[in-house]
C-alpha cells in the first residue's frame, strides 16, 4: 500500500515533466516537499518496481514527421530477442517490441518509425530489414491516418 506522499509523487510524475535545468525540483515544490525527499521516494518506488521506467511520448506531428507506420515483423521466435535489439538499435525506431501472433496475422515483431513522408518510412523498414536479415515478404507497413486517442493511464489525481 502506498503511503499518501507516495500516491502525490506518483501522481506529480503521471503528466508532464518540466522542461528545465531540475525538473524533480519544480515537481517536488509543487507537493510541498524537498528534491531530496522526491527523489529517494522515486528510488523507492522503483526498487520496489511500482515505478518501472519512465517514458517519453514523441509527438511526431510537432516534431516535423508527416508519416508515422508501424512495421509488423514476421521472425523466427528462435531468433527474436536478437533480431528485436537490431531493430531497437536503429535511430528512426520509437517502439520495438514482441507479441504473440494470431491465426491470421503472423507477425511477432512490431516498430515504430517516422519519416518525413509514405516513402521514407518505407525506406527506413527496408534498410531495417536489410541489417536484420528479415524477407521482404516478412514485414508490412501500416500507416497512422487519425490519432484517436494518445493519453497515459492514470492512477491518481
Amino acid at each position: 500500500m502506498l503511503t499518501d506522499i507516495e500516491k502525490k509523487v506518483v501522481a506529480s510524475l503521471q503528466g508532464n515533466i518540466p522542461v528545465c535545468q531540475r525538473p524533480f525540483l519544480v515537481l517536488a515544490k509543487g507537493i510541498g516537499i524537498s528534491e531530496e525527499k522526491y527523489l529517494d521516494i522515486v528510488a523507492r518506488l522503483n526498487e520496489k518496481g511500482i515505478i518501472r521506467r519512465f517514458g517519453a511520448t514523441l509527438k511526431h506531428q510537432k516534431s516535423g514527421f508527416k508519416a508515422n507506420a508501424m512495421v509488423a515483423w514476421k521472425v523466427d521466435d528462435a531468433r527474436a530477442k536478437a533480431v528485436g535489439e537490431i531493430m531497437a538499435s536503429f535511430q528512426e525506431v520509437t517502439h520495438c517490441y514482441r507479441r504473440d501472433p494470431a491465426p491470421t496475422w503472423p507477425y511477432n515483431l512490431y516498430t515504430m518509425v517516422h519519416g518525413a513522408d509514405e516513402a521514407t518510412c518505407h525506406a527506413i523498414a527496408e534498410k531495417i530489414a536489410k541489417a536484420a536479415e528479415v524477407d521482404k515478404d516478412d514485414y508490412t507497413l501500416l500507416f497512422s491516418r487519425k490519432e484517436l486517442k494518445k493519453t497515459s493511464m492514470q492512477y491518481f489525481d
